[in-house]
């Protein structure tokens, strides 16, 4: 694929995450793909996620937790198998009912036309700091982990 085809295959995921089509958004990864995002004990669907079944998991951590209230893509680069996301979003936390906003950067390995890995860059104080609230009720509460 040339590098307009990459760039069109990222947005194209970016749309089916808006519009809630997870299912979609996976048959554009790789069954051995690999999800990264900075590690933090406090965000639910930080860490790394293997595989088709994992990044599943990491969407459905994701949705548990926090949903979109705004998300935009501000630029694409792409060079090679790479594609660089650079956008924005808000956040609001369904059990805390904190919101937050977060910058983020996204970078995209491809090959062969699909998704291999995806390395998600933001700071984890807002969103940890918004679902903090989620850890303490965890702890008093087992039947709110995931």
């Amino acid at each position: 694929m040339d590098i307009e085809q990459n760039k069109q295959l990222v947005l194209e995921g970016y749309r089916k995450f808006q519009s809630g089509d997870i299912a979609g958004l996976l048959e554009r990864f790789r069954d051995d793909a690999v999800w990264t995002s900075p590690d933090s004990e406090f965000i639910p669907f930080a860490g790394h996620f293997h595989g088709k079944q994992g990044i599943a998991q990491f969407f459905a951590k994701l949705n548990a937790n926090v949903q979109a209230t705004s998300f935009s893509v501000k630029e694409l680069i792409a060079e090679g198998d790479k594609v660089v996301a650079i956008g924005d979003g808000s956040w609001h936390g369904h059990l805390t009912g904190r919101d937050y906003d977060l910058p983020w950067v996204h970078v995209f390995t491809l090959r062969d036309g699909m998704v291999e890995r995806v390395d998600s860059y933001y700071d984890t104080a807002p969103p940890a700091a918004a679902l903090q609230a989620l850890r303490t009720a965890q702890a008093e509460r087992p039947d709110l982990r995931q």
